[in-house]
């Protein structure tokens, strides 16, 4: 199951020009947001983004950009990780 934590909020970016396609960010995404297309890198929903950065991490083309460790994605996983309530400090309460 596919969670969309906020709308358009996302940082991820992907430079389609400078894909080689090698197809790691497909294997290495836990949310599978890419796909690969024609040998490219396609980014299949945008929302399921968690900004993890385990994609331009291993984009070795630099194609791939994220903000990670920024917003309520990145509560949410500490969360996880830590056994508490995300906090992301939005100054309107309704993100986390």
């Amino acid at each position: 199951m596919k969670h969309t934590y906020l709308k358009n909020v996302v940082t991820l970016n992907l430079d389609k020009d400078k894909c080689v396609g090698c197809g790691m960010c497909a294997v290495v995404c836990p949310h599978r947001v890419f796909a690969m297309e024609d040998r490219k890198a396609q980014i299949v929903d945008k929302d399921h983004c968690i900004e993890c950065g385990a994609c331009a991490i291993n984009c070795l083309a630099k194609a791939i950009s994220v903000e990670a460790n920024v917003g309520c994605a990145s509560a949410i996983i500490r969360g996880w990780l830590t056994g508490s309530e995300p906090t992301c400090d939005c100054s309107s309460g309704e993100c986390c």
